[in-house]
């Protein structure tokens, strides 16, 4: 049976997420990849137990992560049924629908139905009664905004899940959705949305303006780029690299010479403050704290280690901010 590290809380920093009374770990687990059924269990235990022993409580899926869709959650409630049953109340675990998930007209979007069947089959497969943040996954234009957020709501008051979130929407659609939330009493607390040194998105679109101004928490993910913000592919593309091993999200086309002159650029400066590159690109989303956590994902325990190292230098100068801002354009 598995023991948590006695110390493992004094090992992560906690961030109130928004004006909620939630507070997230800086860094949390993402099971977007390496979850599946093409992943061996034991590597998928060594992460959690290497992630919680180090703070991590924080642990984010969505119905159709796998590969197949469905089945990190089912391999994540099988370690949880049998390893972290007692710590369960010491967990923040999220999950999300709103992307295909099964056919037919019912399998995808924002609809009430698709949404309310969704969480009843995350519940199933993680065997829990309830998950703490519940996601609608992305924005659906052919359903009307209100039958969503009502969905979410229903969501909450029926208790399968605590808080809800809101995941790839733009400032403009996020700020019709909190009224709405807000009118209906529900808790919503939280945006999860692609950020990084590389994909400005969220300052281009509202969100992080708005968030910041209706004191929600925003989670990033795609921290570090897919794993090109990293030393990975300074000297070429390894053979047991994502670009290699599942070309799904990260093709080799990304990796351009002059994207790699920028991730060189910046782990010159990386080296400069003392950090890896993956830990200054961390540290750089934090660096304004309008962001509460960001999600990392991982396939072997040093990545999450290193990952955590990111907390021990998180300030920048003004120059630096410039620097990197100045590289990144190059593209």
């Amino acid at each position: 049976m598995y023991l948590a590290e006695n110390e493992r809380y004094g090992k992560m920093k906690y961030n109130r997420c928004g004006e909620s009374g939630l507070r997230l770990p800086a860094v949390s687990l993402g099971l977007w990849h390496n979850f599946g059924e093409t992943a061996a269990l034991e590597n998928m235990k060594e992460l959690l137990f290497t992630a919680f022993d180090n703070g991590i409580t924080h642990f984010d899926l969505a119905n159709n992560y796998g590969p197949p869709a469905g089945s990190a959650e089912t391999n994540f409630g099988r370690i949880l049924r049998e390893n972290f049953q007692s710590y369960r109340d010491e967990m923040i675990i999220s999950s999300k629908a709103g992307y295909t998930m099964w056919d037919g007209p019912y399998g995808d979007g924002g609809s009430r139905k698709y949404l309310i069947a969704s969480i009843d089959q995350s519940l199933t497969r993680m065997g829990l009664e309830y998950v703490d943040i519940f996601y609608h996954h992305r924005m659906d234009k052919e359903t009307p905004l209100e039958e969503t957020m009502e969905a979410l709501s229903q969501i909450v008051k029926s208790g399968k899940a605590l808080y809800v979130g809101l995941s790839n929407y733009d400032g403009e659609t996020m700020e019709q959705a909190a009224a709405i939330l807000k009118e209906l009493h529900c808790p919503f607390i939280i945006n999860q949305n692609r950020y990084s040194i590389f994909d400005r998105t969220i300052e281009q679109n509202g969100l992080k303006e708005i968030a910041a101004k209706l004191h929600k928490g925003i989670i990033a993910f795609s921290p570090l780029a897919q794993g090109l913000l990293t030393d990975r592919y300074l000297n070429g593309i390894p053979a047991d690299s994502r670009i290699r091993s599942d070309g799904r999200f990260l093709k080799q086309s990304a990796l351009s010479e002059e994207r790699l002159a920028q991730i060189r650029a910046l782990n010159e400066l990386a080296k400069k403050r003392g950090q890896s590159l993956a830990e200054m690109a961390l540290a750089w989303i934090f660096r304004d704290q309008v962001v509460t956590s960001v999600i990392v994902g991982a396939s072997k325990k040093e990545q999450i280690l290193d990952n955590i190292g990111a907390l021990r230098n998180m300030s920048f100068t003004e120059e630096e901010i410039k620097a990197i801002d100045a590289i990144a354009k190059k593209a």
